[in-house]
């Protein structure tokens, strides 16, 4: 059995910076990633551009240079990728955290591919793993994603794109131009306040000229295979359709957390208990980083906020096992 002074569930960009503090500082780790790389990176829309500009997703003050100001999802994917490959970080992928139990001596984490014992963990696993779903009849069928990657695939297609974010709004314009015939199903009564300040323009001129049509206050009621129903101020529409696009958000793994005993608050917030001076949760020994901090609230944490959890965890460990020695 494997034994780390720390595991590290998660690896993407904070992952990869608890990685590196820990081997900065000595500590023997090992991060355990279910996937590729930056795996929730991987899966975003093959043309994303990031709200950040590429200085504030560095990470060990390690240059990011970008073609842009705002680079995207394959620069990001290369620096993070040359960043694990160049300092040899010890990373396990394509194998996923089952359980976490506390012991005698650390704890034992079991996964798909072996058995570790650690003295401490940190999470890191993000939120992009679970789509809110819309709990709707015919959500399962073959023509709905929750998640978006290439425009191309709905070249010449009735398209609907169920959202207001970020996300949604990037899919509906880009698969427009690849000649989708998209149309924007959106709950409240606007694009939603967080999108690109440089893609609300667009969108809003494409909905005006009637290039894409939305409708808002607007909920899908049913999915069929050849159309979809809605719910609108006006009263039920059905519309001829070909594929979904669900973009609606995603949501933390929360039975994990529970799973390990983490606390969470009772509200719809879902706030994982942690203090922010350590970032060590209720149970002494795990920590938290990234996104996973902010519960539901997940447009709280992002890259360019977080990357500090890793010094501040790392810092902690080396205080506790310092103490441990003067004892």
């Amino acid at each position: 059995m494997d034994r780390f002074d720390l595991l590290i569930v998660g690896g993407g960009p904070i992952g990869i910076a608890c990685g590196l503090e820990a081997q900065k500082k000595g500590l023997s780790y090992v991060i355990i990633e279910k996937g590729p790389i930056v795996n929730s990176l991987f899966n975003y829309p093959v043309n994303m551009q990031f709200f950040s500009s590429s200085e504030r997703l560095e990470i060990d003050d390690i240059p990011f240079i970008s073609n842009e100001a705002k680079p995207k999802r394959n620069e990001s994917l290369e620096y993070y990728r040359r960043i694990v490959t160049s300092n040899k970080l010890k990373i396990h992928l394509f194998e996923k955290v089952e359980t976490i139990e506390k012991g005698t001596e650390g704890f034992k984490v079991v996964t798909t591919k072996n058995t570790y014992t650690a003295t401490s963990i940190t999470i890191a696993t993000g939120f992009y793993d679970l789509p809110n779903l819309l709990e709707v009849p015919g959500e399962k069928l073959p023509k709905v994603s929750h998640y978006y990657k290439d425009p191309h695939f709905y070249a010449s297609q009735k398209l609907a794109v169920v959202g207001a974010s970020n996300s949604a709004i990037d899919a509906a314009l880009e698969c427009w131009r690849k000649g989708a015939e998209v149309t924007l199903i959106i709950r409240g009564p606007e694009v939603g306040k967080r999108v690109k300040y440089w893609v609300r323009p667009d969108i809003m001129n494409r909905i005006e000229e009637g290039s894409i049509k939305a409708y808002y206050n607007t909920t899908v009621k049913e999915i069929r295979e050849k159309e979809i129903e809605l719910e609108t101020p006006e009263g039920k529409i059905i519309l001829e359709n070909d594929f979904v696009l669900a973009l609606t958000g995603y949501t933390p793994n929360f039975k994990f957390l529970e799973s390990i005993g983490i606390e969470l608050s009772k509200d719809e917030k879902r706030l994982p208990n942690y203090n922010p001076e350590t970032m060590e949760t209720n149970i002494k020994g795990i920590y938290l980083a990234g996104v996973i901090c902010g519960g539901m609230e997940t447009h709280k944490w992002f890259i360019e906020n977080s990357r500090v959890h890793a010094k501040i965890i790392i810092e902690n460990i080396l205080r506790k096992k310092e103490s441990e020695i003067s004892n």
